[in-house]
């Protein structure tokens, strides 16, 4: 990929042509304090949260998004989907009650196509006209985090590091464990969103959608639909809850799931403990859903064989 190629000119540069990965920089948050915080998933806690950088308030919700395409439109570029795998939405920290915000921090505004341009407040949301975020990961040295995201986090009709930015401009500035102030007085530019990547990827591989559905006996047809009842139990029976479908085409054909979670400690490194999700699918529930096939020439082979 073009943006790897740039990743690895960027750490020649910054490092060395013998630069050493072990002494690539950290993106850690400093959470130190957080040992002597009071324990309780989030949305569950009796007392209000002292530490923000401790537990993602008030976002406490915390959502892992997928998407179901058949194509990318950029396949002539190629920006391939990943064979007999979902690909990754975002990480979205809705309040407890349902509600979200968006767009918390227009100072870490890096969406080049905000939506919505205007907050419901009235404030703007302007696009962002600088280098895209693959660049930030590459300052930092981190390929095998672009080479995933390359892989799995994947556009449909725009560049992947465009929507990388919308998901981090538009959700991680209102997730409180990414703030800034999180990362301490050693804080690096840029460092947060590498650090939020790194926390989305993680979420992502927590629930390997197309693996529980193809183990429950459902998988990509263009022949055969499925009950959503059956699609949601085969979710359900390995998640502990049940998770937002999205449908398309009058709620006929599926392309988004949406885990919900209560998060104990961090969203980068703490224990989700899926919850039934709190929006209503839009999938029909008397008419069969189509997963359907991919386009051939849409996907990739992205698993590593030996």
């Amino acid at each position: 990929m073009a943006a790897t190629a740039f990743g690895l000119a960027a750490l020649l540069a910054i490092q060395g042509a013998s630069a050493s990965f072990a002494s690539l920089p950290r993106t850690l948050p400093n959470i130190t304090a957080c040992v002597s915080e009071p324990i309780a998933y989030s949305c569950e806690n009796t007392t209000a949260v002292r530490n923000t950088c401790c537990s993602p308030t008030p976002g406490g919700l915390v959502l892992q998004t997928q998407f179901w395409d058949t194509y990318t439109g950029l396949e002539k570029k190629g920006q391939l989907l990943p064979k007999n795998s979902w690909t990754i939405h975002g990480l979205w920290p809705d309040n407890c009650d349902g509600s979200y915000e968006q767009y918390c921090d227009l100072s870490r505004q890096y969406d080049p196509d905000p939506s919505p341009l205007v907050l419901p407040d009235g404030t703007p949301v302007p696009p962002y006209k600088g280098p895209g975020v693959e660049t930030f990961v590459a300052e930092f040295g981190r390929f095998d985090l672009l080479d995933y995201m390359n892989h799995y986090w994947v556009s449909q009709g725009s560049p992947n590091s465009g929507f990388w930015g919308h998901e981090f401009s538009k959700h991680a500035t209102c997730t409180s464990t990414f703030d800034v102030a999180c990362y301490g007085p050693d804080y690096k530019k840029n460092q947060d969103v590498v650090d939020f990547f790194d926390a989305v990827v993680r979420a992502f591989r927590m629930y390997p959608t197309w693996d529980m559905l193809a183990a429950s006996g459902i998988v990509p047809s263009n022949k055969t639909t499925y009950p959503l009842a059956q699609i949601q139990a085969a979710l359900q029976a390995q998640t502990g809850a049940i998770p937002f479908l999205g449908c398309g085409q009058n709620g006929t054909v599926l392309q988004e799931v949406w885990y919900f979670q209560h998060v104990l400690g961090t969203e980068q490194f703490g224990h989700f403990k899926t919850v039934d999700s709190t929006t209503k699918t839009t999938c029909s529930s008397t008419t069969g859903i189509h997963y359907y096939e991919r386009t051939p020439t849409s996907e990739r082979e992205v698993r590593i064989l030996p």
